[in-house]
């Protein structure tokens, strides 16, 4: 049976709830206070990190969407790749995983079946164990996993613990939100396409493998908020950042396609919500779009000193991920981050 026009193209971390509408969400919750909570959803960071002894740390994480293409065996692969990303965001080694489903009823169950395939080939190539999950009859499909990491207390990394003089970098092009909502709707190639879903299918563990034999100072993974959004989270109010435009990763149709106006939902609350943080010294609409782009299955971006940014970069180009050096961190300014 052919996978593909089977489901709706309807969303991805495009779906995802806008940053400044989810911290008024959070911030009246009750806080927990625990000595074994070392980091909550109060930190914004990409994953709770739950100490269990004094060389040992749980790393949980859940994270699921509505279809962002239409193939079931690749919407499979995408959002359990996506899912599976907060661990190695946060330094760790994915343990096990459970699925989280919603599925309409009236549906061909053979569809749920390849996004379910999908998704476990995903789990067992980064070493995990697919546990079992949860199943709910709804009006869209939806689906993704909740996942548990292990890591040692010293190897946490944290989105918010960049220095001044830091060198940024991203492992993975800009522009799958462009290139998803271009290609459901005739304005962008298959090529592109294509090159776009085989990043978003393609594990953070093997840029995070090599990350980790470096002193890197902070690390998060660029999914719906951009990569603005997550650099915003990443200066946590304490410092700015240079964005040198001409260096950073992206699809070349995601640019093209945003200079045509291929705009996504996600992408303008975004650039709603961050306006008041950013300045743009450049003259560049598409540029400014594939910063504020939804990321799904997105890269890391990571911190790390000046004197170790290039060798870190250049062994990632070796192993065939396509990291660039795009900015540094500097002392706050007026303008949080300023693009170049």
């Amino acid at each position: 049976m052919e996978n593909s026009e089977q489901l709706i193209v309807c969303g991805g971390c495009n779906a995802k709830i806008g940053p400044g509408d989810l911290g008024d969400l959070l911030a009246d919750l009750p806080k927990v206070t625990s000595d074994k909570l070392l980091v909550g959803f109060e930190n914004t960071d990409d994953a709770a990190v739950i100490k269990i002894s004094d060389d040992q740390v749980l790393i949980q994480t859940l994270d699921f969407f509505p279809t962002m293409v239409t193939d079931p065996y690749l919407f499979g692969k995408i959002a359990a790749a996506n899912a599976l990303s907060d661990i190695y965001a946060m330094g760790g080694t994915v343990l096990s995983a459970l699925n989280i489903v919603a599925f309409p009823e009236e549906k061909d169950f053979h569809i749920l079946k390849e996004i379910l395939r999908g998704g476990a080939e995903k789990v067992q190539e980064a070493g995990g164990i697919l546990a079992g999950g949860h199943s709910i009859h709804d009006h869209s499909v939806k689906y993704g996993l909740s996942v548990t990491g292990t890591a040692r207390p010293e190897e946490v990394l944290m989105n918010n613990a960049g220095q001044i003089g830091d060198h940024l970098i991203l492992t993975k092009p800009l522009g799958v939100g462009v290139i998803t909502t271009g290609y459901s709707v005739g304005e962008i190639s298959q090529e592109a396409f294509e090159e776009a879903t085989g990043y978003m299918q393609t594990l953070n563990k093997y840029a995070m493998d090599i990350a980790k034999k470096y002193p890197v100072n902070s690390c998060t993974d660029v999914t719906g908020f951009g990569l603005l959004g997550h650099l915003h989270e990443m200066l946590h109010g304490e410092f700015s950042a240079v964005i040198e435009s001409n260096n950073l990763p992206y699809f070349k149709e995601a640019y093209t396609g945003a200079k045509e106006f291929i705009l996504t939902a996600g992408g303008q609350r975004n650039r709603n919500y961050l306006a008041d943080f950013v300045s743009f010294e450049i003259d560049d609409f598409g540029i400014e779009e594939l910063l504020f782009d939804p990321q799904t299955s997105g890269g890391l971006l990571i911190s790390i000193a000046e004197d170790e940014a290039e060798n870190l970069v250049k062994e990632l180009i070796e192993a065939g991920i396509p990291a660039k050096d795009f900015g540094q961190i500097i002392e706050k300014t007026t303008n949080e981050m300023i693009v170049k």
